[in-house]
């Protein structure tokens, strides 16, 4: 599916991350990729993160998944809302909902969350600290969007649920199939089911925070630092008062934190491996049988194609020579026809190199298979 109705530039400088905006059913020809049966299915799942809420009489409560089957049958005509994250790990047709707002740059990308909701769910009023794409997939749901919120914003007592305890709507839509609600960080907004058979999908996007970069970014460099890596201060000069910290000494002590937050070729490297680390580390996507370079070309030979698993996460940074590729946490140092592939791989879900390619690209696609990030899919 794409977006035929849209003004991706108008869009982008008008809209992104200043001001909501309703775009009423863009697509070329929309359909619903999920049965809800297939969401209810997904929620009873160990493996798979979801979250029920139920309201009564202005009483809010939550129940992380996963569900047990007939407990769906025990919900009556009551308010609820089931929600399954990260959806397009599993449902390919899913995952496709990405591609149309690739527009924003991958590494943004966190994951598509959808909902169900009987008439009257929802999740209550509430803000988000990220971009998303609410696409409206079946039935509809009366959307209200409010001011701007932030951390002094007054939030009702509730130990699972976020939920504002005021809230003015200042626009209200209803969105039926393929219509689009995109809302900016920390816009407040309510979205209510209206009728049954309510289905949302959330593409929402990363943005990490100041404390979150610089947390991480200072544990790594912690870990590579030794012992022995200490304050010197040789042809030490006797100083007037020996109470006084001198400039020379901060400005010695300074420099020791400053220097190593502030290489910009490590910080890249980090990051790339911190931003592609899948959001679900602990699943193992490795396949049953690994295999090498000679395999690698066989079936570039017979012209089958590879495809990134939904669940992994794909970026680059270009060099004087080459790009560095990030895959699910690992760092590939990528040069000429391999450079040209992991360009070409973190374009898309897909691509079909030719079988001359060098050992060195091989190598690289199987490392890439034999960690779960790539697989050979079917001859066309």
């Amino acid at each position: 599916m794409q977006l035929t109705d849209f003004d991706t530039d108008l869009f982008l400088r008008d809209y992104w991350q200043q001001k909501p905006l309703l775009i009423r059913n863009p697509w070329a020809d929309w359909h619903n990729p999920l049965d809800p049966d297939e969401l209810a299915g997904l929620a009873c799942e160990a493996g798979v993160e979801s979250r029920l809420v139920t309201q009564a009489g202005g009483d809010w409560k939550l129940e992380q998944g996963p569900l047990a089957e007939d407990r769906f049958a025990t919900l009556g005509k009551s308010a609820w809302t089931l929600l399954v994250q990260a959806v397009d790990h599993h449902v390919p047709e899913v995952a496709a909902l990405i591609d149309p707002f690739r527009f924003i740059p991958n590494w943004r990308i966190d994951d598509v969350m959808v909902s169900y909701a009987a008439d009257g769910g929802g999740v209550g009023p509430h803000f988000d600290q990220y971009d998303v794409f609410l696409v409206q997939g079946l039935g509809q749901r009366r959307w209200r969007v409010g001011p701007l919120c932030d951390h002094a914003s007054p939030l009702l007592p509730h130990d699972d649920l976020r939920l504002l305890a005021e809230f003015e709507a200042v626009d209200e839509w209803v969105l039926g199939p393929g219509d689009i609600l995109y809302v900016p960080p920390r816009f407040a907004h309510d979205g209510v089911a209206v009728g049954d058979d309510c289905m949302t999908y959330s593409i929402g996007f990363r943005a990490p925070a100041r404390t979150e970069l610089m947390a991480h970014w200072c544990d790594h460099l912690l870990a590579e630092l030794q012992e022995e890596d200490r304050y010197g201060d040789p042809g030490l000069a006797r100083q007037a008062n020996p109470g006084e910290i001198g400039a020379d000494a901060l400005a010695r002590l300074h420099a020791m934190v400053t220097e190593r937050l502030q290489d910009r070729d490590a910080f890249a490297r980090w990051f790339g491996e911190y931003n592609s680390t899948p959001k679900y580390p602990d699943v193992d996507w490795e396949p049953e049988q690994w295999i090498g370079a000679d395999d690698v070309r066989d079936a570039l030979s017979d012209g089958q194609p590879l495809c990134r698993n939904p669940a992994s996460r794909f970026a680059f940074i270009r060099q004087a020579e080459g790009v560095l590729l990030f895959v699910d946490g690992e760092t590939f140092d990528c040069t000429g026809d391999a450079a040209a592939l992991a360009e070409a791989v973190c374009a898309g879900d897909g691509v079909t190199p030719g079988a001359d390619l060098s050992d060195r690209a091989l190598d690289l696609i199987a490392d890439l298979v034999n960690q779960g990030s790539l697989a050979f899919g079917e001859e066309d």
